[in-house]
């Protein structure tokens, strides 16, 4: 069985699609993608973990990879990462962000561009193969 040689210690889901959830959970899991998987519903649910962790520096729980959803209740996507870039650090925490959504909206992959946190916009479904190569590359 063939595993990366450094894999990810925390890795994130950040969406209200339980289908997606439980199919990314077994990919990662069946591939050994990640030690540990947090799981979160919304944005603000996200930004209630990260805030504290990112203004006490506790980079032990912190994700190195986040893949967020654009369309959710409470706090959508868009909205997550305005006020993830406004939390202040006294040390960078860079996370490996990927905006993993249905919509093939030309706007929303050009909005995502514009987030320098973003590393790329991704169409669902993405492909078993494409989503390994996002955390081998995040791991690398």
């Amino acid at each position: 069985m063939k595993t990366p040689l450094s894999k990810i210690k925390l890795s994130c889901i950040i969406d209200d699609d339980d289908v997606y959830i439980n199919l990314i959970k077994k990919i990662i899991d069946i591939k050994k993608l990640s030690e540990n998987l947090l799981v979160f519903k919304n944005g603000q649910e996200a930004l209630d973990y990260f805030k504290p962790i990112m203004e006490n520096i506790s980079e032990e729980n912190f994700p190195e990879i986040i893949l967020l959803d654009l369309n959710m209740p409470v706090m959508d996507g868009w909205k997550f990462l305005n006020e993830f870039t406004q939390i202040k650090t006294k040390k960078k925490i860079m996370p490996t962000i990927y905006i993993v959504s249905s919509s093939i909206n030309p706007y929303d992959v050009e909005k995502a561009k514009s987030y320098s946190l973003v590393t790329d916009y991704l169409i669902k479904p993405i492909d078993i193969a494409q989503f390994e190569a996002l955390f081998l590359k995040a791991s690398a």
